[in-house]
């Protein structure tokens, strides 16, 4: 069974990336944030609201538990999922772990008009996501088998850069997506 798991701060681009990738791929993609709302009934943002991190933490484990023995699947995660040491041991256990790396400052400019993430809903935006970023870069190398600097790249460039990775360290085989090094004469 092969998952590869994303994991990054919010905004970082794990549902755009892991779409491609998937397409890509042929695999299958999962958001475990659609999951989980598909599971409370309601949006993230309402149920955190509702019935706080801790219970919506509780969830958020019980739909990795459910979905990482999956084959051939992109698992796109919720940015604070590697915060319980049992999902960081989860993931690098049954997954190949992907880590969209961006700094603060790409993250601010991609989330400044973003409304729906419950923790980023605070008077000083800027500094709650620096202050994530600090607590939470380190948790995602520790489960993180790549690391791949988002910076500007597009989609595209990101999901070529992963599949190059991937290929490289014997996870997929080249013959099963196009190479990122040859350009996709396609329409996607």
């Amino acid at each position: 069974m092969t998952v590869i798991a994303l994991i990054g701060m919010p905004g970082s681009g794990k549902s755009s990336v892991g779409r491609q990738l998937a397409r890509r791929l042929n695999w299958a993609f999962v958001d475990t944030d659609t999951e989980i709302e598909r599971q409370i009934g309601c949006s993230i943002r309402t149920y955190f609201e509702r019935e706080g991190e801790a219970a919506f933490r509780d969830v958020e484990q019980a739909v990795l538990v459910r979905l990482i023995d999956r084959d051939r699947a992109i698992l796109a995660t919720g940015g604070g999922v590697v915060l319980r040491e049992t999902n960081r041991e989860l993931l690098a256990s049954h997954a190949q772990v992907v880590y969209l790396r961006s700094t603060p400052e790409e993250l601010m400019r991609r989330l400044r008009h973003d409304t729906h993430r419950p923790l980023l809903q605070v008077g000083d935006p800027y500094r709650k996501v620096r202050e994530m970023f600090e607590q939470r870069d380190r948790l995602y190398r520790e489960c993180a088998r790549f690391v791949i600097e988002t910076g500007r790249p597009s989609v595209k460039l990101l999901c070529g850069m992963i599949l190059m990775q991937l290929e490289l360290a014997g996870v997929v085989d080249p013959s099963e997506s196009p190479s990122p090094l040859v350009p996709d004469r396609g329409g996607g």
